[in-house]
């Protein structure tokens, strides 16, 4: 089955260390990133579901639940996260999907076709509250997963669900936005009373909307903030 953005996700039930889950049950009115990774006590899979472990809070903000999958057993997920707790100084919480007859794998694409080996490739589905795809990444397997960027895009998600913007290069949440070209500048300076700038007609800026996701979770930081011990504060400045 190959997904594309804005389709409906298909529902399943599968085992997990927590017992089953049920995709539309455990989402309910929420976002959900859910994320395969290729086995079981590896690591750069490791370091990967700890740093979502310590970036809970930053998806529990947002209304993002999180569920993980490999095609190991239930049993195997426990012990491992003992040892990914023990490494990464964490706890993790959230459920890991056991998807030993890769029926969750299948329905996703999840397998790639011609591989050797039945593993998962390293993917990322973000799914809004309404069961759609909202956003679909596959890194190779050498390659571990920036979920500060999963959180960046979901602001972007959110933001532009509500009001008649975009997002620019490497915006994080606070910074100017772009006006969507179909309204007009006058009309859009109706609707956003912050201001807009035209620079073309085609490329018109407005400072973000006060009622986007930073005014949604309280004034916090963007994703490129600290969002775990020890990591470095990155500065955006806003577009103009």
């Amino acid at each position: 089955m190959t997904l594309q953005l804005g389709d409906t996700v298909p529902d399943f039930t599968q085992q997990s260390q927590l017992g089953p889950i049920n995709l539309y049950d455990y989402a309910g009115d929420s976002w959900v990133v859910l994320f395969s990774h290729p086995a079981d006590y590896t690591p750069v899979c490791t370091t990967e579901l700890g740093m979502v472990s310590k970036l809970m809070p930053e998806f529990e903000k947002r209304n993002v639940k999180v569920l993980a999958l490999s095609v190991d057993s239930a049993e195997s997920h426990t012990g491992w996260i003992a040892d990914i707790n023990e490494t990464q100084g964490c706890s993790v919480e959230y459920p890991i999907l056991a998807d030993g007859d890769k029926r969750v794998s299948d329905l996703y694409g999840m397998i790639h076709p011609n591989a050797l080996n039945n593993l998962t490739v390293r993917s990322v589905f973000v799914i809004d509250p309404a069961k759609k795809l909202r956003l679909q990444i596959t890194y190779p397997a050498s390659t571990g997963r920036n979920f500060d960027e999963i959180l960046r895009v979901i602001d972007s998600l959110q933001l532009t669900d509500h009001h008649s913007v975009a997002t620019p290069v490497n915006w994080v949440d606070g910074q100017d936005c772009v006006v969507v070209p179909s309204i007009s500048t006058d009309d859009a300076r109706a609707r956003f009373p912050k201001g807009v700038t035209e620079i073309k007609p085609y490329l018109r800026m407005t400072p973000q909307p006060d009622n986007g996701p930073s005014a949604a979770a309280g004034g916090r930081a963007s994703p490129g903030a600290v969002t775990a011990p020890g990591r470095a504060r990155q500065h955006g400045q806003a577009q103009s």
